[in-house]
């Protein structure tokens, strides 16, 4: 297995990633953050957009830690943009509690979801749908790397 499939990602924020950049009100459009979102789930097999002090969130990643699956977490209280990526997420999901797990690009719901999957043997085959390199080995954590 290569290396950077066991890194754990947190990403606070960018003043441009790709084509979306800033607009003059000082954050991103709805309409960015929603290809910001899609773009974050289609280059990562499981993404969490969660909040820091969220007990829920904590128990998503510790199923993703406890299988040792590479995951990438967007903490959006800690976001610049935050607030709108919420929005965006409430507008392609239907729900704007956090965390939203997505897995293989599908939203796979919160945290009570991903550990029920977890408990029913359906994640892991979800996560090995992705690629290779995403699927767990051992029990690891990951290693952590901070993205902005």
């Amino acid at each position: 297995m290569r290396a950077e499939c066991f890194r754990r990602v947190v990403w606070t924020g960018c003043r441009r990633m790709g084509n979306l950049t800033s607009s003059s009100t000082g954050g991103l459009s709805s309409t960015a953050c929603v290809q910001l979102v899609q773009e974050m789930v289609s280059e990562n097999c499981v993404v969490i957009f969660s909040k820091s002090t969220c007990p829920y969130c904590r128990m998503a990643k510790n199923v993703f830690n406890e299988i040792g699956a590479n995951y990438k977490v967007i903490e959006l209280d800690q976001h610049n943009d935050g607030k709108r990526l919420q929005e965006a997420l409430a507008q392609m999901t239907g729900a704007r509690t956090v965390p939203r797990v997505f897995v293989n690009g599908s939203c796979i719901g919160g945290g009570s979801d991903t550990k029920q999957l977890h408990q029913q043997g359906k994640l892991l085959p979800l996560i090995e749908q992705c690629s290779p390199c995403c699927a767990a080995e051992g029990s690891g954590s990951g290693h952590f790397e901070s993205s902005k």
